[in-house]
């Protein structure tokens, strides 16, 4: 090509205005972030393209395009060598920018705009998501469990690990299940490598939440305490806070909320108002915050269902359950736990069931099937009594009530709202007629116990017997996390359907017996209850420690469930017990807290 050659519909220019121009321009593909050079020489009669900004090719590259005629002038190698080191030493690089033409010809000059210098990343504006993150802590407990199985002694201690989040008042809350039978509690901040002992304050085992402090005043400094929000909404995002699987950083996870509903709190066995939410919950996320999209703590993750048909269903439990639990330590000093109503009820959708208790189309209410003997207010309220409204709230015919904007949840909601010793207005409907009364409410008085709150399992031995009062941990320990299939029928009975008949009354059990001479004939003998001492009822294992220890009678004798007996002769039982108790290394005779 000769050098007379033009481009098509340029002007030429004169040969004083024959300049050549080196430029470097760069240009970063927008989803491989790799940046590539491209080095282009422009004459007095060529063109040159610029890329438009966003546009790329798939290499991650953008060629220039040459006039033709012109040969390419061949830069010095020196310069290209200094360029290239530059560049590797992450020095700023001219980017080019294409300017109007000034002098109405149509001509396009080439200016040189210097990049600004490169900043290095600060990490703190990387990693922070939300702005009470640095509020999350980790927490590590050393568990020592009783063994319910020999209640005098204890399991092999073990550790854990779980989250926990700083609020108001120099406190920190977790779960429940985080910090259970306790012997060390520490936490840790994000970003920190101290680990801080921790006191622990209160427990709520109903609700799973249990609240922390820490002495050093070290570990309040530069942290920001969490503030509540609001109960979300339905698709309102969520995201979820911790340390899952026992990782050192933090984690975050997102979601919406799915559900709102009474549920099933697995820890407390009770049902409380709770969120479901489609944000993965992973064992170590216990205890940590879930934050709306201001930033604000929504709930405390605490479980998530496992099953072969679902798929990241975890569970938070909400602000009105976390409030509640605060509220209730600042008022008594300890935690007392969510009241009840003390009934248990049957729905009323039946017309005909309705229309037989006399109740018109425009009444609606739920019928009374039985009352908790150990209620305070018990003698107020019928079986057979329908509940028209609670605290002036109308429950509908299937035990809801209103809730928000096109909801409806469970009465139970406006009963766990209140604290233990409140009072609540009841109307019901009896015998055609509508009576109120201001119920007192208190605690669940339940006669096989989920929870012993901490405290070590009684026991009382005689003559190789062990005698043990049944609680659900009890059952988890003779028959495994499947006991409601596996333990006897009449116990799963006792704990699923009887109620106590006053606030210290027990199912007491054999739970084993320690072969020895004296109990021959009875070693078959297991987790069967025992109804009566020498005619006398047993009403709790004191009770019977206290009935046996001042038996004057030749025999004891111990009436057990299918008309079982053992009888054995009072002073050689006692003596036998030393040497059993000698033989297996028991301490005492009995528990600490059967002796006082």
């Amino acid at each position: 090509m000769g050098d007379n050659k033009r481009k098509r519909g340029r002007k030429p220019k004169t040969p004083a205005d024959d300049t050549t121009t080196t430029m470097d321009f760069q240009y970063t593909h927008p989803t491989s972030a790799t940046t590539s050079t491209t080095t282009t020489t422009t004459a007095a009669n060529d063109a040159v393209s610029v890329p438009p900004s966003g546009a790329s090719d798939l290499g991650g590259t953008q060629s220039s395009r040459r006039g033709r005629g012109r040969p390419r002038k061949v830069e010095d190698q020196a310069e290209k060598e200094k360029q290239r080191s530059n560049r590797a030493a992450g020095s700023p690089e001219p980017r080019s920018s294409r300017h109007v033409d000034q002098n109405g010809e149509g001509a396009h000059t080439m200016g040189v705009v210097a990049e600004p210098p490169l900043t290095v990343t600060k990490w703190e504006s990387v990693v922070r998501v939300v702005p009470s993150m640095d509020a999350v802590v980790k927490v590590f407990c050393v568990h020592t469990e009783p063994n319910f199985s020999l209640p005098w002694q204890r399991k092999r201690q073990y550790s854990s690990s779980s989250s926990g989040f700083i609020i108001g008042g120099r406190r920190v809350l977790t779960n429940a299940h985080s910090v259970e039978h306790h012997t060390q509690v520490k936490l840790k901040k994000r970003g920190s490598d101290t680990k801080y002992l921790a006191t622990v304050l209160a427990i709520g085992t109903e609700c799973d939440i249990a609240m922390l402090t820490v002495s050093d005043d070290e570990f309040w400094g530069g942290v920001s305490p969490v503030e509540f929000g609001d109960l979300p909404a339905l698709q309102d995002a969520v995201t979820v806070v911790g340390y899952p699987i026992g990782g050192d950083t933090i984690s975050v996870t997102s979601g919406v909320v799915s559900r709102m509903e009474i549920l099933s709190y697995v820890h407390g066995s009770t049902e409380l108002l709770g969120l479901q939410i489609d944000a993965a919950i992973n064992s170590g996320n216990s205890g940590g915050p879930a934050f709306n999209d201001k930033g604000k703590c929504v709930g405390i993750a605490f479980q998530s269902l496992k099953h072969e048909d679902v798929e990241n269903i975890g569970y938070v439990i909400p602000t009105p359950v976390i409030m509640h639990f605060i509220k209730d330590y600042e008022k008594n000093g300890a935690y007392t736990g969510f009241p009840i109503l003390g009934v248990e009820w049957q729905k009323m959708e039946n017309p005909d069931l309705r229309s037989s208790i006399g109740m018109g189309p425009d009444r609606k209410g739920v019928r009374i099937r039985r009352i908790e003997p150990t209620a305070p207010e018990s003698h107020l309220l019928r079986p057979s009594d329908v509940i028209l409204s609670f605290d002036g709230v109308n429950i509908a015919n299937d035990g809801t009530v209103p809730f928000r904007h096109g909801e409806r949840i469970g009465f139970s909601y406006l009963v766990s709202q209140k604290y233990t010793g409140d009072t609540a207005l009841v109307k019901v409907l009896r015998n055609s007629e509508i009576l109120e009364y201001n119920i007192k409410l208190a605690t669940h008085k339940r006669l096989i116990p989920a929870h012993i709150k901490g405290r070590p399992p009684s026991y009382y031995i005689i003559a190789g017997f062990v005698f043990s009062a049944v609680s659900v941990p009890y059952l988890r320990s003779e028959y495994g996390k499947e006991y409601e299939f596996d333990a006897p029928v009449k116990l799963l009975d006792k704990h699923l359907h009887a109620m106590a008949q006053s606030i210290d009354e027990q199912v007491v059990v054999v739970s084993q017996v320690l072969v020895a001479d004296i109990n021959i004939g009875y070693e078959d003998i297991v987790n069967t209850q025992i109804l009566a001492f020498n005619g006398k009822p047993v009403r709790n294992l004191k009770t019977l420690a206290n009935m046996v220890e001042s038996c004057n009678e030749e025999y004891l004798k111990f009436d057990l469930e299918y008309d079982q007996i053992v009888v054995l002769q009072t002073k050689t039982a006692r003596e036998a017990t030393l040497d059993i108790l000698a033989t297996h290394c028991i301490p005492s005779a009995m528990s600490d807290d059967l002796k006082t």
